[in-house]
């Protein structure tokens, strides 16, 4: 039931992006304005859906929950490493390679979804995985973008999403209220996470150069790899944890956690990329195919998972 309710919103969110395509390919607008939605919805939108992830009472059966999502996140990142440091001395990754295979945009597609298909109440925990992997990709992420050993611990604290994570939990165990009309406003901002996120990606694939993503080859086995291979693995261990562990509706929590990382490639590896002149257009092209990609893999994963 999940997995066609799921189908059903990647196909509104991939309409929406349709629509995003066509402003483009009309003339209506150009792909590069897409950079002003980029930033409304990193520093003004996502911060709000955050936030407002917290803003419910607080409970034990909650904070253990979190707690749960906060492990699995931890883990999964471990089995992932695990994973590409074990193919890839078969396959020989490049850093960009290895970086798409870890890294997921859990950001701009798992809050929507999981907003859309649970309900926002749910948001909490996404933001659990979305804490764990902030930490991770400015750190091992950059460092191997970079191909140097340096770690940037201002990027970290300074990202706007690791910020608003931290209010919403001290919102969350202190139980502050914030005045209902500044809730209102975060809710309403929060709305529209979905619909901004997918118009952008929409402008930006307008301009993608397709006849250079499909002629290579190696591509497609770092997409299915990225995709069936990596997702299938987590799948298993979570679907081990959801039983072992007595906490309350850990089977939807990890849920959450196994969406995350079904997501495609994260699109700041391609902006890495270009910022470190790593191999952009191969990194883009491997985030537009992972993206082409999921509308079919996500159900499919999700549908295994409640079996």
């Amino acid at each position: 039931m999940i997995s066609i309710l799921l189908a059903k919103q990647l196909a509104v969110l991939f309409l929406i992006m349709g629509c995003g395509f066509l402003l483009v390919k009309l003339h209506l607008v150009k792909s590069q304005e897409s950079r002003t939605l980029s930033v409304i919805t990193l520093y003004l939108i996502m911060p709000c859906v955050i936030i407002n992830a917290f803003q419910i009472d607080y409970s034990r059966e909650i904070r253990d929950g979190f707690l749960l999502a906060l492990l699995a996140a931890v883990l999964i990142h471990v089995i992932l490493f695990l994973l590409c440091w074990i193919l890839g001395k078969l396959l020989k990754f490049s850093s960009v390679e290895k970086a798409s295979l870890i890294y997921s945009n859990a950001g701009n597609l798992i809050i929507p979804l999981v907003t859309a298909v649970l309900g926002k109440e749910w948001v909490i925990y996404a933001s659990a995985f979305l804490c764990v992997q902030t930490v991770v990709l400015w750190t091992h992420g950059q460092s191997l973008m970079k191909e140097s050993k340096g770690i940037s611990w201002k990027k970290i604290l300074s990202n706007i999403n690791l910020i608003a994570i931290v209010i919403g939990i001290l919102l969350f165990f202190t139980q502050l209220p914030l005045p209902s009309v500044l809730t209102d406003t975060i809710d309403t901002l929060s709305s529209t996470i979905g619909p901004v996120s997918m118009l952008v990606l929409g402008m930006l694939l307008a301009e993608v150069h397709w006849k250079e993503i499909f002629t290579g080859k190696r591509i497609y086995l770092i997409v299915f790899l990225k995709m069936v291979i990596l997702p299938g693995a987590v799948l298993l261990f979570l679907r081990f944890l959801s039983h072992a562990v007595p906490i309350a509706h850990a089977q939807t929590i990890l849920l959450i956690s196994l969406l995350a990382v079904i997501t495609p490639s994260a699109t700041t590896i391609t902006q890495m990329a270009q910022l470190y002149h790593n191999h952009a257009p191969y990194a883009s092209a491997i985030n537009v195919l992972t993206t082409l990609v999921c509308i079919l893999t996500m159900p499919l994963m999700v549908a295994l998972y409640t079996l």
